[in-house]
């Protein structure tokens, strides 16, 4: 059976960087012979994280299907923004919604398991490289493996052609060795 991916970009901009750059990182994981599921976060719309309207009205809808996708996958692999040197708000916040007890469950059960793979793209020079340290601080708070390696791509808005490939060969080959490694681990972890 193939390893599982979920792919997402931190990102609810329609012509995010990020959201073309997980696109490319989606290809590679099929042409790697795993299955993957890209999905786009505005597909998933939930409030901001507030305990007391968790306890008025519980999880919401949308919070739980985004958990179940996440618990029926090996594997993540997230495309991150840097906001103000940081994470999403967006992403934070699906990741906040996910982590919450539901039915009985722990709220870190689906993250148990789990390998990610990060990638960030900016039109700044360091190419959203300060985001994904706090993006692997949370998702290592949330008990996944997050692998050491990760591309960012700086100067992002001049390197991707009308079709949303990539245009540098060198960014290729790391995003492409980003997916294979995330695949490898996966398959060797869920063996």
């Amino acid at each position: 059976m193939p390893v599982r991916i979920l792919a997402l970009a931190g990102s609810a901009r329609r012509d995010s960087l990020n959201k073309k750059l997980v696109q490319v990182a989606a290809k590679a994981v099929t042409a790697e012979g795993a299955e993957v599921t890209l999905i786009d976060l505005n597909d998933y719309p939930m409030p901001l994280y507030h305990g007391d309207l968790e306890a008025k009205e519980g999880v919401p809808v949308d919070a739980r299907r985004l958990r179940r996708l996440v618990a029926d996958h090996q594997g993540l692999l997230i495309a991150s923004p840097e906001n103000n040197a940081s994470v999403a708000a967006v992403l934070k916040n699906a990741l906040d919604w996910v982590s919450r007890p539901t039915d009985g469950q722990n709220g870190l059960a689906p993250y148990h398991g789990k390998v990610a793979a990060l990638l960030a793209a900016s039109p700044g020079a360091y190419g959203g490289l300060r985001g994904l340290v706090h993006l692997r601080q949370i998702l290592q708070a949330l008990g996944v493996l997050v692998l050491t390696e990760q591309v960012a791509v700086g100067r992002a808005h001049e390197l991707f052609s009308r079709e949303g490939a990539l245009t540098d060969v060198k960014l290729q080959a790391s995003v492409l060795g980003l997916v294979r490694r995330l695949v490898s681990v996966t398959a060797r972890l869920a063996a």
